[in-house]
């Protein structure tokens, strides 16, 4: 799990931005580190966000991203009737179940942003009023990718420190073997 950046050497800009997605995944995947099904599905803040939701939409928005640039159609289709549903556990959808589906789209992902024949191949997008008018590039996406997992990535810090006092820092650091640590 990458916890910095470290993009590859030699002016690898398809490296570059995979790593950027995967830095901003680790943000979301270490905010439910140690935490039950229950705990994770808490909403502890102002907000109506739990990490569990913002789980699995940042897994179900990045697999939506990438089926639009390979013009397929999303795995899972959201209206009206069920939007609610890409923010809270259901039926027998678990954290595990979640960091599970995750790391095939990442997988799905990094193989079409390394496979793609052009970064600034374009494809339209469908009309709707928080999508662009106009067509968007791989590239695009693959920085969209980055925006949008960094800012639930910010939710998600708000709302683990909410829950038991723990910081993106304590979570590196804990990750990594170094409970303890000070780093302030």
């Amino acid at each position: 799990m990458v916890t910095h950046v470290s993009a590859e050497a030699h002016g690898d800009e398809r490296g570059a931005l995979l790593n950027f997605i995967e830095e901003a995944r680790g943000g979301i995947r270490r905010s439910v580190l140690g935490l039950s099904d229950e705990q994770a599905s808490s909403k502890p803040s102002a907000s109506e966000l739990s990490l569990a939701g913002l789980l699995k939409h940042v897994a179900e928005t990045e697999q939506g991203w990438i089926a639009r640039a390979k013009g397929e159609p999303e795995r899972v289709q959201r209206d009206e009737s069920n939007w609610h549903e890409c923010f809270t556990l259901v039926g027998d959808e678990t954290v595990a179940s979640q960091l599970a589906y995750w790391k095939q789209v990442a997988d799905e992902t990094e193989e079409f942003i390394r496979s793609a024949p052009d970064l600034n191949a374009s494809f339209p997008l469908p009309e709707a009023p928080w999508f662009p008018k106009e067509e968007v590039s791989v590239r695009w996406v693959a920085l969209h990718l980055v925006r949008e997992i960094n800012r639930h990535a910010g939710h998600a810090d708000i709302i683990r420190e909410s829950l038991d006092g723990k910081s993106a820092w304590d979570l590196v650091a804990e990750e990594r073997g170094e409970s303890g640590q000070s780093w302030g």
